[in-house]
Parts: C-alpha cells; structure tokens; sequence
C-alpha cells in the first residue's frame, strides 16, 4: 500500500490558472461495530459507499472485512467527518492526516540534520 503513495505522488499537488490547491492525505481506519456486520455489509454492497467531497484513492479491506482502511485525497476534512458519521451507526473509525515519504523526508531532514 505505501508504495502506491509514492506513485500517487504527482496527482497530489497540481497548478491550475498560476495557482497551487492544496489538499492533505488522510487514511481512515474503520471498523465494525459488535453486531453490526451483516446490516453494515448490506449497505456497502447496496450503496458502494461513495465518498462526496472528497477523492478515494483506495479502499483496502483485510481478510474477513470486519476492518480496513480508505485512502483520501481532500482540500476539506470535513467530508471525511460526513463520510464517517455516515457510516457511523455501524463502523467505529480512526482518521489520520499523512505524508508521502516525499513530503515527510524533508521535515525529517530539517529536524535532525
């Protein structure tokens, strides 16, 4: 998975009209409430959970699919606020802003060099 970040590299930043939009990665970990599969899993296959507001580079499930993980792109958190409150009668999630190893060397080399 994190090789696919570092060949993702070139959509992140981009320049239209002389300026930069800015944006931050985030992955979002979910995972299923006790009891809430099958109700849960029923919405998934009936909707696809679609993700508005904002780009899903990546859905990843683990074996079973009581868990995974999103990859998104957004200029705003708050769609990922609105995509897991959607979600939020069946799934419990963990949001966490992160950095390409393009982005995150520099700010490594800064502090410790």
């Amino acid at each position: 998975m994190w090789s696919s970040l570092r060949a993702l590299k070139k959509k992140f930043v981009y320049k239209k009209k002389d300026y930069k939009k800015w944006f931050m990665l985030y992955i979002q970990h979910w995972k299923f409430k006790p009891g809430y599969h099958k109700i849960g899993a029923e919405k998934f296959l009936a909707t696809g959970a679609p993700y508005a507001g904002a780009e899903m580079l990546g859905r990843y499930h683990a074996p079973g699919s009581l868990e995974g993980w999103i990859l998104v792109k957004a200029e705003d958190p708050k769609a990922l606020y609105e995509h897991a409150a959607e979600w939020a009668e069946f799934l419990d999630w963990e949001t966490t802003p992160v950095f390409t190893d393009e982005e995150a060397g520099p700010i490594c080399a800064k502090i410790y060099r």
